[in-house]
């Protein structure tokens, strides 16, 4: 298995979901991605699909999909919010979220329900969750 990329992150400012997404906050907007966690277990990704920028999406719906060599899978709303981005840069170079995850956002919500922020769970949760799988 591949060593975490959590080690090289401050990931303080994180927050993650059980659908394997990151969350980062930065002022009035909210990154987010796969962890790397996801990541490794989807192996090489060849594609991702956002076709929701613009919408308003409550947590937990479906805002796009990710594509890897043997599988595809759906994405889920992290956060209830406005999709006022999505990272172009994927289209050209899925494989960015390979080698980099917490650096590869796909996504930039402007939220609508920021208090849902306290309910996601921390870098400690998250590695509990995920150490026994």
């Amino acid at each position: 298995m591949k060593s975490s990329k959590f080690k090289t992150q401050n990931m303080e400012d994180y927050r993650f979901t059980p659908e394997h997404l990151w969350v980062r906050k930065e002022g009035e907007v909210y990154y987010a991605g796969i962890t790397d966690f996801a990541q490794q277990q989807l192996s090489d990704i060849v594609y991702v699909e956002v076709e929701t920028e613009g919408q308003t999406l409550e947590k937990d719906q479906i805002f796009g999909t990710i594509e890897a060599v043997k599988t595809l899978s759906d994405l889920y709303m992290p956060l209830s919010g406005e999709i006022v981005a999505f990272n172009k840069e994927l289209i050209r170079k899925p494989e960015q979220i390979n080698k980099a995850p917490y650096q590869a956002w796909i996504l930039q919500i402007k939220p609508t329900q920021p208090e849902e922020w306290d309910k996601l769970m921390s870098e400690e949760a998250y590695k509990l969750m995920t150490s026994d799988k």
